[in-house]
């Protein structure tokens, strides 16, 4: 099962992969037409600055998600094969038990309809969003040995054009 994997030491701020993501959750999914949209399209991951380096944060889908067990209402639900935590906002009744219990802080808040909304990987999507739009290719979609695979060879490269043969 693919995943969205952060390649820290690629990602520059730019905030790309966050205006995508709303555009991407907004009614018309066009970024000039969203902008007038009511409620206003949010992210679902967030790029912190945390210790001079930036950071994209989405949703992890836990194993045995907090968020999951916190619910009351069954808005949250997570597939028994794929680990992806769905929403149903019709079943959300804005209690933020959620938002409380999330370990990554990445499950937000629509104010207006006092809903959480969360990552649900772009579900119509063949590549999520906010990886499509990341201009460095910080965020990738892949499986979990392929993105081990590339960090190795990554590692390798960067070992092999340090080394000198005396």
């Amino acid at each position: 099962m693919k995943e969205i994997f952060v390649r820290l030491d690629r990602c520059v701020g730019c905030l790309s992969c966050e205006l995508a993501c709303a555009v991407e959750h907004s009614r018309s999914k066009n970024l000039f037409q969203a902008i007038s949209e009511s409620p206003r399209p949010r992210r679902r991951l967030y790029v912190e600055y945390v210790l001079a380096r930036k950071m994209p944060f989405l949703c992890r889908h836990c194993e045995d998600a907090p968020c999951v067990r916190a619910c009351r209402t069954g808005a949250l639900v997570q597939d028994p094969i794929t680990r992806i935590v769905t929403h149903t906002p019709d079943k959300c009744i804005g209690c933020w038990m959620c938002t409380m219990v999330c370990p990554y802080g990445v499950i937000g808040r629509e104010w207006e309809r006092r809903i959480a909304i969360k990552c649900d990987r772009c579900p119509d999507r063949d590549i999520p969003a906010c990886v499509e739009a990341c201009p460095t290719r910080a965020l990738v979609f892949m499986e979990e040995e392929e993105f081990a695979r590339l960090t190795r060879l990554e590692a390798a490269e960067e070992v092999a054009r340090s080394y000198r043969v005396v």
